[in-house]
């Protein structure tokens, strides 16, 4: 008889299960594409309870876009889809997404071909034309969720009424293309288990605010794939608590996932560039500057407490808003979280999101009294991007930082 005590399992960290997660939804859409069963694509920003409740897998071109240029293909997608007749001035993500629908493989990352479409113009009318098209290209219905532009800073009651409509009409035709019913029960429980996601997920984007920060500010772009694609499921609500726990206990050992001192705190404003993240952290860790502010990421998570703040949640997309509430969401981010600096990604792809970084740059700068620069970049093809220019605008910005640093150091004196 053996005397060895078993030994217990190191337990999964919440980074690990994540990525799990996320791997998972992909694989249940496989799983029921080769039941024969009915899958979506979906943009990132529709209201994910609606596939959801009627337990329909759907897959986001957007996290596909994202991780194929991260992992170096999105070139040779983006130059497929030009090849087709597609302007390179679109965005990076709709050409390798309708590339994709035309090759119908990428060795960097597959996914099922859909039956059906859900788009949402929270985030762009750029994601219309592109559902559109392939919605043409493929022959399959689509379902889109018109959320108008304000250029208010709150969504009235009649923009409220209008979202909603369309919402009760695509659970209707959802329900029509896939044969599965509609429960007000589970629906209830999505949304719950949405919320209980979405609240764990701004926590733990929130303990950022610590000096130092638990957490590297990066780690809030590697997590946000699964508050896109499996908000109403229960392992990801758990996953992102566990997240939060792990940062309580980052704050109490003093400990965090940014490796090197934290000498100063950034905004890191807009989509980051796939193809280039090592190359755009490697130059903030070499000058000991952390992310501890973003209002990409945090996007996913939308809260609300009836249909009504349902409805209103989805049209607080950051592209969606007026000047005005973009510029308060930066700011109060960048005050909540003690930035020294700020880091403009001027998108080539994202032109509604880049087009007003300007004055929200400028509304930055005078608010919170902190240095800002700009580069020129692309979330998913590399020809946007220049490292040299990163790296000059990366080492004045610490430059200044510095400065102002020491400058506050002798006046405290």
């Amino acid at each position: 008889m053996s005397n060895v005590t078993p030994q217990t399992p190191e337990p999964v960290p919440a980074k690990k299960k994540l990525q799990n997660i996320a791997a998972q939804a992909y694989q249940r859409a496989w799983d029921a594409k080769n039941r024969g069963e009915k899958i979506g694509w979906c943009a990132s920003n529709f209201p994910q309870k609606i596939a959801e409740t009627l337990d329909i897998p759907v897959v986001y071109p957007e996290n596909q876009a994202a991780a194929i240029a991260a992992k170096g293909g999105g070139l040779r997608m983006c130059e497929h889809a030009e090849s087709l007749g597609y302007s390179n001035d679109i965005c990076a993500y709709a050409r390798i997404s309708l590339s994709y629908a035309d090759i119908k493989h990428c060795e960097e990352m597959d996914m099922p071909q859909p039956d059906f479409l859900l788009c949402c113009n929270n985030i762009c009318n750029c994601m219309i034309k592109w559902y559109e098209n392939i919605a043409y290209e493929l022959n399959i219905p689509l379902i889109l969720i018109d959320i108008p532009f304000k250029n208010d800073y709150d969504t009235d009651d009649a923009t409220v009424r209008y979202i909603k409509a369309q919402f009760d009409d695509a659970f209707t035709r959802l329900a029509e293309i896939t044969g599965r019913p509609y429960s007000e029960q589970r629906f209830k429980d999505v949304c719950e288990i949405s919320q209980r996601t979405g609240r764990a997920w701004l926590k733990a984007a929130e303990y950022c605010q610590y000096q130092p920060s638990p957490m590297n500010g990066f780690d809030l772009f590697n997590h946000m794939a699964v508050a896109v694609c499996a908000r109403g499921r229960l392992e990801a609500a758990e996953a992102f608590e566990q997240l939060c726990e792990e940062m309580e206990n980052n704050i109490q050992e003093k400990q965090s996932t940014y490796r090197g001192e934290e000498k100063y705190r950034v905004l890191f404003e807009g989509i980051a560039c796939w193809p280039y993240l090592r190359a755009t952290s490697t130059p903030l860790k070499e000058q000991g500057i952390n992310v501890t502010a973003t209002v990409y990421a945090t996007a996913f998570g939308v809260i609300y407490q009836n249909s009504d703040e349902m409805m209103r949640a989805y049209s607080y997309v950051p592209n969606c808003v007026s000047v005005e509430r973009a510029a308060d969401m930066r700011i109060n981010v960048g005050r909540q979280n003690h930035i020294d600096g700020a880091i403009i990604h001027v998108n080539r792809s994202c032109k509604l999101w880049s087009g007003i970084m300007p004055e929200i740059e400028r509304r930055i700068r005078h608010e919170l009294n902190i240095p800002t620069v700009t580069f020129d970049g692309d979330q998913a093809d590399p020809r946007g991007f220049s490292e040299a220019q990163y790296v000059t605008r990366i080492e004045a910005l610490t430059e200044i930082m510095a400065a102002n640093k020491a400058a506050a150091h002798k006046g405290g004196l």
